[in-house]
């Protein structure tokens, strides 16, 4: 399984520091923050592979969700097409994204489920600014 990966938004949380970055012409210091992220994997599964990709991402999800630095961890399948999935997860920060991406189960699951996938997963890791509690 091939994974491409996209930063959509940054710039939140409490933990401040700074790196330099190239902006335009300019090396600018940008600031490296520390905030929950939310990783979006879009997946299309062969359809005659569903039930064992189900199989394979029921141990990944049960996993990760005992990781303690995920607030969760879960798999839609679209309604419509039964072949169209999409993991949804929450992280409390950028340190239990590394962490997760470091386990085992997480490392193994791509070449558990190549043969069974049609095609690259389109995944996006997207920081959460701020989070308004109603």
């Amino acid at each position: 399984m091939q994974l491409c990966l996209v930063a959509i938004f940054s710039g939140c949380g409490s933990k401040n520091t700074s790196e330099s970055k190239q902006v335009g012409d300019t090396l600018a210091k940008v600031p490296v923050t520390d905030c929950k992220k939310i990783i979006t994997a879009k997946i299309s599964v062969k359809p005659e592979k569903i039930k064992e990709f189900l199989d394979a991402a029921r141990e990944m999800i049960e996993k990760s969700n005992k990781e303690s630095g995920c607030s969760f961890y879960q798999l839609y399948q679209d309604p419509y097409d039964n072949s169209k999935m999409i993991f949804v997860e929450e992280y409390k920060n950028q340190v239990a994204v590394e962490a997760h991406f470091a386990t085992e189960y997480f490392k193994a699951f791509g070449p558990k489920i190549g043969d069974l996938v049609a095609g690259p997963a389109e995944v996006k890791i997207i920081s959460v600014a701020k989070e308004d509690l109603k």
